[in-house]
């Protein structure tokens, strides 16, 4: 063949692929998928409740309600089945390649997670957006696998740690380390900065100050160095208070002044709260006994190695006692207690639970989260709306996700029941959409069982206390 030709063919070949590949494209945008005869709960500020509705989605967003049904379009049976946004977990620790043994130049992580098995619990949960609230490199690279399909998963957000003392990652212990802290997590990428418990006064004044300066919101713990002068903790430009226990510890006595205090502190300063109340609720558990995080629904599903962290070096296990235990006890009426106090005021609450913390399982955490909120005080429509609509709007992506809307994408949890009667009713899942793309009950049993499976064949061969020796 002559070089000429040869040219000319691969000319043909790749124009030829070109076109399948562009066929291919538009094959998979121009997919349009209807739920038909569905009542959409559509979590807007009205909450309007919208009954045997047809529901369109394209190009991964709604593109209409009550319109017709294309001929073209796959269509799925609604009837008696119940729409609502994609829920959101505002508080993860995501599992992520790791190295636990001394490191050189060039060495990777020494142990790999497939970050399909890590985000199946959250597709099976209906948890369509996370917040990673120490996220580190390689969630941006799970993010992008998302993102580029290669995955089905939710949405990340991602928040840069800062703390003080003496430990390892972000460690800022002067104002000046604050705001260059800051500054170069944005520079990396960062999108909010999450504040710690061993930060100075100065340090994060300073951390707070800069991130508004850069237009980044922050959220996170009440440092101890304010425990005899709380009300310097508080400012517009601290954005949101995690977990309730940040509060108890700045109580001597759990009193209702202390309540009302933190009420009007929050208030003032348009704070809002997430109070994660399931992981004081597992260690709890787990204090007790740890058989009690063996039994908990989806622990099949959490990687072996983590699994044998949780069971052969669990901290809260190891320091069990009668006087641990009553205070654990006393916390959480207390945590109640605030929840209640803060939903009165009218302070916006919001869902997370700080998934990854031993026995709190990633996804399934999120609707025990949401069943204590009501039991807390919040009806199960308010509690939908911490974990739908308010956590878009704190996020600042509210005109993407959040509510069943036109323009929204198209994330989105197919239940049995209505969860406005029984908050227990959105862990009956009929299918789910992740960014437009459905994934039916039976996908999911069957990606469960299969992740189950290998997790049972592979559990003797990770140890948490041998991991440094790879």
């Amino acid at each position: 063949m002559q070089k000429r030709d040869l040219k000319y063919l691969l000319t043909v070949l790749l124009l030829t692929f070109s076109q399948i590949v562009k066929a291919q494209i538009k094959s998979d945008t121009a997919t349009l998928i209807a739920i038909k005869n569905v009542n959409i709960i559509t979590m807007t500020l009205e909450n309007k409740i919208i009954e045997n509705a047809v529901i369109l989605i394209k190009d991964k967003k709604i593109v209409s309600i009550n319109g017709t049904i294309p001929k073209s379009a796959k269509t799925i049976n609604g009837k008696g089945k119940w729409l609502i946004p994609g829920l959101i977990d505002m508080h993860v620790h995501g599992l992520t390649d790791s190295y636990y043994s001394s490191t050189y130049p060039t060495k990777g992580a020494t142990y790999f997670f497939d970050t399909q098995d890590v985000m199946l619990p959250y597709v099976a949960n209906g948890v369509t957006t996370i917040f990673d609230l120490n996220a580190r490199a390689e969630n941006f690279g799970q993010r992008n696998e998302i993102i580029k399909g290669h995955v089905i998963g939710p949405r990340i957000a991602l928040a840069a740690l800062i703390n003080g003392g003496d430990g390892s990652g972000r460690i800022a212990n002067t104002p000046s380390d604050g705001r260059q802290t800051v500054r170069l997590a944005k520079a990396e990428g960062y999108e909010f900065i999450k504040v710690y418990s061993d930060l100075n006064i100065e340090t994060f004044k300073a951390i707070i100050d800069e991130a508004n300066k850069q237009k980044i919101k922050v959220l996170g713990h009440i440092p101890d160095a304010f425990k005899s002068t709380i009300e310097e903790a508080f400012s517009p430009s601290f954005n949101m208070i995690v977990h309730a226990e940040e509060l108890a510890k700045q109580s001597k006595d759990y009193s209702e002044e202390d309540i009302q205090n933190f009420v009007k502190l929050s208030k003032e300063n348009s704070i809002w709260f997430s109070p994660t109340l399931i992981t004081i609720e597992r260690i709890l558990d787990q204090t007790i006994s740890l058989d009690n995080i063996i039994k908990l629904k989806g622990f099949q599903y959490i990687h072996p190695l983590m699994r044998s962290k949780w069971l052969t070096s669990n901290q809260y296990n190891k320091r069990t006692s009668p006087e641990f235990i009553a205070y654990l006890e006393r916390m959480i009426q207390f945590n109640n207690r605030l929840v209640k106090a803060f939903h009165e005021a009218g302070i916006p609450i919001i869902a997370g639970t700080d998934a990854g913390t031993s026995g709190v399982i990633y996804g399934f955490s999120l609707h025990d989260e949401i069943e204590l909120l009501v039991k807390a005080g919040l009806t199960p429509e308010e509690a939908l709306a911490s974990t739908t609509r308010l956590s878009a709007t704190w996020l600042g992506i509210a005109d993407k996700i959040g509510t069943v809307e036109v323009g929204k994408y198209a994330d989105l949890v197919l239940l049995d029941e209505n969860p406005l009667n029984d908050i227990q009713n959105t862990r009956k899942i009929s299918g789910v959409f992740f960014n437009g793309k459905w994934i039916a009950k039976k996908k999911i049993d069957n990606m469960l069982s299969d992740l189950a499976k290998r997790n049972a064949e592979n559990k003797n061969k990770f140890d948490w206390n041998k991991r440094k020796d790879l």
